[in-house]
């Protein structure tokens, strides 16, 4: 394999104008660009981007550790992770955890060997990262873009669950709704729990019951949506509107009701939480809680960016406010 020696043999230059000709960090005149341009040409020269970075002592490249899933909320945050990373001249080397503790230690080992610049974590809820493996990379910023109660001096971003689960409740009981259900996401999961805190809450705040067995509890996957929907169609009487707590599960609800031959809103209204791609083509349009995801990915992103340059700066916790998006699948009473 050529090297950069003998790319300036064959020029009749140093190596270093070699190097400023391809890093176009000093004036090198047309002439001089030519030859070392030609010498490249001929001997098939590919610059080392691990040498450059170990000359500079930066990668250009984030590590992201992420648990992935049916849910496609997930593959929306990376879209924007990833996008923002281009934009800003970074490479992007995902690890999908599978929610295993010990791959996503691995996982987490390999970047850091790796020497990636910053570090963004997605997968924490269940399971810390190891601080014996963190602590032997002490300089490499980390942004967690979860509700881990990770004690470190990383930046946290996370979304107002509980709000986001108020303004679902709101809306339906604004719309004329009494017997509302909710589909609740897994209980270990702290964006779960407040997104059900927030529909008791609102619920409360309207002084409507809310019978035990109209709280089912789900996966966040399509099935447990399906299956959740299933046991409240059990129900007498059953609800007349139900809030999911992720688009996801709501895509289960559709074809549960499908099945039963209800329609969505006029038999059952439905609100889901995430405003992912896909609920914006369902039938009817899901009317959901938005969570700016690409907002998410450039946010984790320039806060990285923005400790690389102010290591020493204080720890920033960043919360996304969640919107109601209004479609088709709640209708007025």
């Amino acid at each position: 394999m050529p090297t950069m020696k003998d790319v300036a043999r064959l020029a009749g230059v140093s190596t270093s104008t070699v190097s400023h000709v391809i890093n176009k960090n000093r004036f090198v005149s047309e002439a001089v660009k030519e030859k070392v341009t030609a010498a490249i040409t001929a001997l098939n020269y590919a610059p080392s981007a691990l040498a450059r970075s170990l000359k500079l002592n930066q990668t250009h490249t984030i590590g992201m550790l992420l648990t992935a899933s049916s849910n496609p909320f997930y593959s929306e945050v990376v879209r924007g992770v990833e996008r923002s990373c281009y934009e800003r001249g970074y490479s992007l080397v995902l690890c999908n955890t599978e929610g295993d503790e010990d791959r996503m230690n691995r996982s987490l080992e390999t970047l850091l060997q790796k020497r990636v610049d910053g570090l963004l974590i997605m997968c924490t809820e269940s399971h810390l990262p190891s601080p014996e493996i963190l602590n032997r990379y002490p300089s490499i910023p980390i942004v967690m873009m979860d509700w881990s109660p990770f004690e470190g001096g990383s930046d946290i971003i996370q979304d107002n669950s509980l709000l986001g689960g108020e303004l679902a409740t709101r809306f339906l009981i604004s719309r004329g709704y009494t017997r509302i259900a909710c589909i609740a996401g897994p209980q270990d999961k702290t964006p779960a729990r407040l997104r059900l805190n927030g529909f008791y809450q609102a619920m409360q705040q309207a002084e409507l019951a809310v019978p035990e067995e109209y709280v089912v509890s789900g996966d966040f996957e399509f099935q447990g949506g399906y299956h959740a929907m299933n046991q409240l169609l059990a129900l007498s009487p059953r609800p007349q509107a139900v809030f999911t707590s992720n688009d996801a599960m709501a895509v289960g609800v559709y074809h549960s009701l499908y099945q039963a031959g209800l329609s969505v809103p006029e038999d059952m209204a439905v609100i889901g939480y995430d405003d992912i791609e896909l609920a914006r083509y369902m039938t009817p349009p899901l009317t959901t809680i938005h969570q700016p995801k690409d907002e998410l990915g450039e946010l984790a992103i320039d806060t990285l960016i923005h400790r690389f340059a102010d290591p020493d700066a204080s720890q920033q916790l960043l919360v996304l406010t969640p919107e109601l998006i209004e479609r088709g699948s709640v209708a007025e009473r």
